[in-house]
């Protein structure tokens, strides 16, 4: 397959990030602003994260669906109006503490008693638009709606703590509890209608600037997740409904003992036996959802990490083959003539370059990986490809300005010289970063929205392996102005993006 993504840059900017009155970005008027901006600056890509609910630790990388919104970005006044609030509901409550920062905690307070209201006034129940919603996505709802509802019910505890029966599915405890949290089951399922009413709704206005959406999926759910409550059978557990083995990666030079992030590992055998069938479901679903599907670690269908789950840490881990083009052509056949990137950073491997040139998915290059010094480096720019997407950092990276404010005079002085840069200018640094990017053969260039607005660390999206501070950036009204427009427009004129 040759390349396939359209010459162009985009903004990396998550839907949580957007300014907004009540804490975290929405669906709402400063989303529509920001694809505004985008058609003016010239770009053709808006990629975000992961659109799931959120679960403890806030990211968006630990969905309790891997098909389900998350709630908080439904917009409050949309939903005021459509008569389902009054203002009197929103304002007697202090959402923002730091316009800057989301504070998730005061979120989960007061952002779903909020939408209660919402959804005791609204009068969905019935209409055409919500019946035609429940059958189109009932494959995946009712299991999420009543997970959720039997959440609540159970103090919001894991459901391998809920009780046996329900914890098992057993078929009369399902009937029980289905009965008995009808209504909660209800306001899930409302919410799941609502957001993806509003999201339509931003998707079709931003297509209509002529920009394409790039949404990320991680590669393994939660544990804690109506996925893997409804389909235990598809994951590598044991008797006890407790995962055997789970998903990380190996020590490396940024950490001794490697990553264990703790996620239930897929059984493949069984996942191919019925011709993967739930991924199929899964990247159908994205591809209604996104322009552009974005695998975030794809090498872990080609060869995964293996930690057996008694282990604290990813030291004794092994690699275990996976799937690799049979999942790849179900994907393909899953999601039409949408389009997918794969990331393929970390360890450098034969099987995953071997399936990523047949699969003909654009890679990925980092340009803070780049410049250590080391002149075989691939992220270097002279080893880019045309099929490939370029990135400024990912969400696991620090701001440009924040990385490159830590770095010593004598560390900085290759990229100087590589760049031309000859001051100590980070602001320079970072502009000639750009440019090196807009002017290179990659087809696609990504940067941060934190990047084009030069943050520094208090920007930073995510630290690995870190709680508390992390998912929390937003941007503030109007920082985004046309000084920065511009800039991003002349670049893409000059290098026809």
């Amino acid at each position: 397959m040759s390349s396939y993504l359209e010459r162009g840059a985009g903004v990396l900017l998550h839907i949580s990030s957007l300014p907004s009155p009540y804490g975290i970005g929405t669906f709402g008027k400063e989303a529509y602003k920001f694809a505004e901006q985008l058609s003016k600056a010239g770009q053709k890509y808006w990629q975000v994260l992961p659109l799931g609910p959120t679960s403890y630790g806030d990211s968006p990388y630990s969905s309790f669906s891997a098909f389900a919104g998350n709630p908080y970005f439904i917009d409050i006044d949309t939903l005021i109006e459509e008569g389902l609030l009054e203002k009197a509901d929103v304002e007697c409550i202090r959402w923002v503490y730091d316009e800057d920062l989301v504070d998730f905690g005061n979120m989960y307070y007061y952002r779903f008693s909020v939408l209660r209201k919402a959804f005791e006034n609204s009068k969905h129940s019935g209409t055409k638009e919500y019946n035609t919603f429940l059958q189109k996505n009932k494959e995946w709802l009712d299991d999420y709606a009543l997970y959720m509802a039997c959440k609540n019910h159970f103090d919001n505890v894991s459901w391998q703590k809920w009780d046996e029966d329900i914890k098992r599915r057993k078929p009369e405890a399902m009937a029980k509890y289905k009965k008995i949290l009808a209504e909660d089951t209800e306001f899930w399922k409302f919410l799941q209608f609502k957001f993806f009413e509003q999201w339509n709704k931003l998707k079709e206005y931003t297509n209509k600037l002529n920009i394409s959406i790039i949404g990320d999926i991680p590669i393994y759910v939660a544990l804690d997740s109506a996925d893997v409550w409804a389909n235990t059978s598809m994951f590598q557990m044991d008797k006890d409904l407790n995962p055997k083995s789970v998903a990380g990666v190996p020590p490396d030079m940024f950490s001794a003992l490697g990553q264990r992030w703790g996620n239930p590992l897929y059984d493949w055998k069984k996942m191919e036996a019925d011709d993967f069938k739930w991924w199929r479901m899964r990247m159908s679903h994205s591809a209604a959802l996104y322009d552009i599907i974005r695998i975030d670690h794809f090498l872990g269908m080609v060869k995964y990490y293996s930690i057996p789950a008694e282990y604290e840490d990813a030291v004794k881990g092994e690699y275990i083959l996976g799937p690799g083009m049979k999942l790849v052509k179900a994907i393909n056949e899953a999601v039409g003539d949408k389009k997918i990137i794969a990331e393929d950073l970390g360890v450098e491997m034969p099987e995953a370059v071997e399936v990523l040139e047949k699969s003909g998915y654009p890679g990925m290059k980092v340009i803070e990986f780049a410049f250590d010094g080391d002149r075989k480096n691939s992220h270097l720019p002279y080893f880019w490809k045309k099929n490939s997407v370029v990135y400024g950092g990912t969400h696991d990276n620090d701001t440009l300005i924040g990385y490159y404010s830590q770095k010593q005079d004598w560390e900085l002085g290759y990229i100087r010289e590589f760049l031309r840069v000859r001051n100590n200018s980070l602001d320079e640094l970072v502009d000639e970063l750009f440019r090196l990017a807009y002017m290179s053969v990659a087809d696609v260039v990504i940067f941060q929205m934190q990047d084009v607005l030069k943050v520094g660390n208090r920007g930073r999206m995510n630290l690995p392996s870190s709680m508390g501070t992390n998912w929390r950036w937003r941007m503030s009204k109007n920082q985004f102005d046309d000084k920065h427009i511009e800039r991003l427009r002349y670049l893409c004129d000059i290098y026809y993006r």
